[in-house]
């Protein structure tokens, strides 16, 4: 199979859509990231890449504290719309709908009518670049009760919403089951 190089891209796909919540100046603010993930599981960490002019980064230093907040894949409006506006110029909660709560870490803003949030602490600010990467250290997770099957988060039921790059950009949700995880590559071993 014949391979064209591209050189140096952030072609990933797919990149969850996630919602990130900080206090700027006392109001809750919440903006679109796409380059984010889980990054250790004890302590569980996860990271998100912010550009340094974004409002909300400003919240996340001022606090110490954001939240990540999982949109459902009925969510792409409201998921677009934080992406696209400034919470200098609006107050984006407002505008989508959003149901703000606090929990555990008091300073983090979560939005109700997401299906999973999560509290996280700044452990690190990492400035690479055009991006400051922010390694948070999770305190806590929400999940709707609806969306748990056998006490576990289903995440058929939460129907994430993502976000892939390229001549579409657009936002997609979770399709059918491929194989079973840490059983089909058994069939490899097998063969041998």
């Amino acid at each position: 199979m014949q391979k064209i190089k591209l050189g140096p891209q952030t072609i990933v796909y797919p990149m969850p859509a996630f919602l990130v919540g900080a206090n700027v100046g006392g109001k809750a603010n919440f903006m679109t990231a796409a380059w984010s993930g889980i990054a250790c599981s004890t302590p569980p960490m996860l990271t998100v890449a912010l550009q340094h002019h974004r409002h909300t980064l400003k919240g996340i230093k001022e606090t110490g504290v954001f939240s990540i907040n999982v949109p459902g894949s009925n969510q792409a409006t409201e998921t677009d719309y934080c992406g696209i506006v400034s919470g200098t110029k609006e107050d984006k909660a407002s505008v989508c709908g959003f149901t703000v709560f606090y929990g555990k870490l008091e300073k983090a803003p979560l939005i109700e009518q997401c299906p999973v949030n999560l509290e996280c602490r700044v452990v690190h600010l990492l400035h690479l670049g055009s991006h400051t990467l922010v390694i948070g250290q999770i305190e806590e997770v929400h999940v709707s009760e609806q969306c748990m099957s056998d006490n576990e988060p289903d995440p058929l039921k939460i129907d994430p919403l993502m976000y892939i790059t390229g001549p579409g950009k657009s936002y997609f949700k979770l399709g059918e089951s491929v194989a079973p995880a840490f059983k089909i590559g058994l069939d490899l071993k097998k063969a041998k």
